[in-house]
């Protein structure tokens, strides 16, 4: 009996976190308008380097030299991570899709070559969920330690 019961427990944990997956919103609302990347949204599981708050503001990458040798040095940098897969490029726009190991989520992270600035804006956000224990966050510093 308690062996089907935590069987069905299991089905329907499973199911729910499919739910999860699937019904993450791709891509909605992301791009770069007037100069700015999407605003993260009140929940911890985003950063951004345009966010004026504590809790989701991250520094931007800096660059020195073109525009073009910084954006295709920084697709190199993402390219070699895992899970990895570029969704959209235009206008120093760059939407990478980032997929975790195990439970498959999806996070959603942008960057934008400032060229006047010398900065590259980035923003990183799970689709789903509340918490990201900090994943988004890590994931931008190891990128900064390796664009570097």
């Amino acid at each position: 009996m308690r062996a089907r019961a935590a069987g069905i427990a299991a089905g329907v944990l499973a199911a729910g976190l499919a739910l999860l997956v699937v019904s993450g919103a791709r891509g909605a609302g992301l791009g770069v308008r007037d100069g700015r990347l999407a605003p993260c949204p009140q929940t911890p599981n985003c950063v951004s380097s345009q966010a004026a708050d504590a809790g989701h503001a991250i520094a931007p990458l800096r660059y020195a030299g073109s525009p073009d040798a910084a954006r295709e040095r920084l697709k190199q940098v993402v390219a070699a991570m895992p899970r990895t897969r570029l969704v959209a490029e235009r206008d120093g726009y760059l939407h990478y899709e980032f997929t975790s190991l195990i439970f498959r989520f999806v996070d959603d992270v942008e960057f934008w070559v400032d060229d006047q600035a010398g900065l590259i804006h980035v923003r990183s956000a799970s689709r789903v969920g509340r918490s990201d224990l900090g994943v988004n966050r890590k994931r931008v510093e190891r990128l900064r330690e390796r664009f570097s």
